[in-house]
């Protein structure tokens, strides 16, 4: 830079002195000024180096986003045959396309997430679910190392889901669905993992159910839309004054009140029954749920009697009686007169049997042509027993103490039998008594202090059974 302009200043110098023709002198002040002024274009000075760049990046932006309205406008405006590009978006295009690849940053490539769903299948183990999703037992320690709360993923049941997300071959979140209201979520952290728990509440809906029986409960329950264990609940309140094995009659009915719980329109389970009218041979009984201040529920009498009785009619759900009460009854075995004290409930081996009612367990073995057996002490005045067993229930033993409905053993046909049966004692005071028709204690009513928060809470239960039994009387009629 310094030589050219040096040099100009010799030409100039010369020119001045008519050391050259004039003709000459104007050529090389000419030839000087041009030199000048393509120095200042092509080689600019370092401060301006970094606002050229500057100048060059914004233009290129600027050139990309609005090159396509601007132009389209410039066209439309000028007359045809004419560019629609001047001087300043000629110079915009060469500047754009000498700047630097380096200028722009490269961007950084994310490992992609991955997501994986595992259904628990019969013997599957943690392990394996794993592996099937790609994932190696150092993935599986490294999860269980890092919270208590991975214990719970060791209890696996058939249909449960495990939901997998991995990113890099590495577990970034597991989400365990123990069942469709109750998730727990792992989620990775820089320190392990993340424990939280996700529960769902289910919407909550009363539905209603009456039936006419013909042929059997489980029949008419089923026709009416009920399921099996709806059914056996319905048995299992009315069943201390009802008889499902003697006292049912054709043109009985039934109708009862109770919850169905959905999640995202999807039913999930029948909740507890509201309320329950039963009517057999003519009589009717009713039962309503009520929850005390302690959270403890039953069902009682609209009236506030207890529905539940001291004793159980029956052990044995659903059974058959093949042999009554009967103290002069020959022994089918041992061919002779021999009083069979108790009765005898027929029932396929395997069968559970109830405890009639709380109490202890006094025998619980072999006793002689009875087989297998267990007796119960009731408080001071009354004993069962229960014989002819294939096994015993868990845990009992001489001395425990069990609860009324609690499984004490199932039905077999051990001792002197001749096929699967329970046969079933009722003492009372050390007498036996027929158990069909022997009168049963009744449990405790709703105190007086309670009764009348008793009532507030089943009344409107009550009132709904009553309008919907309405409902379908009035559309019956019509019909």
């Amino acid at each position: 830079m310094t030589k050219i302009v040096d040099l100009i200043k010799y030409f100039r110098s010369r020119a001045t002195l008519k050391e050259f023709p004039k003709m000459h002198a104007l050529a090389i002040a000419a030839l000087g000024s041009s030199l000048l002024l393509f120095s200042s274009i092509t080689i600019p000075s370092n401060e301006s180096k970094n606002t050229q760049r500057s100048e060059k990046v914004v233009k290129l932006s600027l050139l990309d986003s609005s090159n396509k309205t601007t132009s389209k406008f410039k066209q439309a405006s000028k007359p045809s045959g004419i560019s629609s590009v001047n001087k300043s978006d000629t110079a915009s295009v060469k500047l754009a396309n000498i700047v630097k690849p380096e200028a722009i940053e490269p961007e950084i490539a994310l490992p992609s997430m991955e997501k994986r769903s595992e259904v628990v299948k019969s013997g599957d183990s943690l392990s394996l679910l794993f592996q099937r999703a790609g994932l190696s037992d150092t993935s599986l320690f490294e999860l269980m190392q890092s919270h208590k709360e991975t214990k719970q993923l060791t209890r696996l049941h058939p249909k449960q889901q495990f939901h997998f997300e991995i990113s890099g071959k590495k577990l970034h979140k597991l989400t365990y669905q123990k069942n469709k209201l109750n998730n727990v979520e792992f989620t990775r952290t820089d320190s392990g993992f993340d424990y939280k728990e996700i529960t769902f509440k289910p919407d909550v809906r009363t539905a209603y159910r009456e039936a006419t029986i013909k042929n059997s409960l489980f029949l008419a329950g089923t026709n009416a839309g009920m399921e099996q264990s709806l059914i056996m609940e319905v048995a299992s309140i009315f069943g201390w004054d009802i008889d499902f094995a003697l006292d049912i009659r054709s043109n009985d009915n039934f109708s009862v009140l109770y919850e169905e719980h959905f999640l995202n329109g999807e039913k999930l389970r029948n909740g507890p029954i509201l309320a329950a009218e039963f009517t057999n041979q003519g009589k009717t009984f009713k039962a309503v749920r009520y929850t005390n201040d302690k959270g403890e529920s039953n069902y009682f009498t609209p009236e506030g009697n207890s529905m539940r009785k001291a004793f159980l009619r029956t052990p044995v759900d659903f059974a058959r009686i093949s042999s009554h009460f009967n103290l002069r009854r020959k022994h089918p075995v041992l061919n002779r007169i021999r009083a069979h004290k108790g009765t005898d409930y027929a029932a396929p081996t395997g069968t559970p049997i109830k405890a009639a009612g709380d109490g202890r367990v006094t025998w619980a073995g072999t006793k002689g042509g009875y087989g297998r057996t267990v007796m119960i002490q009731h408080g001071q005045s009354y004993k069962t027993l229960y014989a002819h067993m294939r096994r015993y229930g868990k845990g009992i033993r001489n001395g425990v103490r069990v609860k009324q409905g609690q499984i004490i053993g199932y039905v077999g046909s051990s001792g002197l039998a001749t096929g699967p049966h329970l046969h079933y004692e009722f003492y009372l005071n050390g007498a036996v008594r027929n158990p069909v028709r022997v009168p049963l204690p009744k449990a405790k009513a709703i105190p007086k202090s309670e009764l009348e928060s008793f009532k507030n809470q089943t009344k409107s239960i009550v009132a709904t059974l009553r309008n919907y039994q309405k409902n379908i009387q009035i559309a019956a009629n019509t019909q």
